[in-house]
């Protein structure tokens, strides 16, 4: 599994499309994105890893940047994103942040795509 990772609107999706080659419904079928979102509806981290970890490519925004916020409901569902993050990237092959459309390895190499 890729994992990929980095801020909203950082061009996470469109990194992954162009280097593995695959088409909007390709990715819709191998991939899942905004898995932080799955992270505070979900009692069991560790279960959401091990299920999101059978996509070839999972995608997480980072939102623990910045302000901490006020409601201690939003901090505790950030707090959950970031466990969520590093469950996913312990069972990676492969972690990339993308900033800026700019790919950054951080565990593994990318993955060698023939055409």
């Amino acid at each position: 599994m890729i994992f990929v990772t980095g801020p909203l609107f950082a061009g996470k999706q469109r990194f992954i499309c162009d280097m593995l080659g695959w088409s909007e419904e390709e990715f819709c079928r191998k991939a899942v994105r905004d898995v932080q979102e799955l992270a505070g509806n979900t009692q069991d981290l560790t279960e959401l890893a091990d299920r999101l970890s059978g996509f070839d490519v999972v995608i997480a925004t980072e939102i623990g940047g910045g302000i901490v916020p006020l409601d201690p409901r939003e901090r505790e569902t950030r707090e959950r994103a970031g466990r969520l993050a590093c469950l996913l990237a312990e069972r990676a092959e492969t972690v990339i942040r993308v900033c800026c459309g700019l790919p950054q390895i951080l565990k593994g190499e990318l993955p060698c795509v023939s055409n």
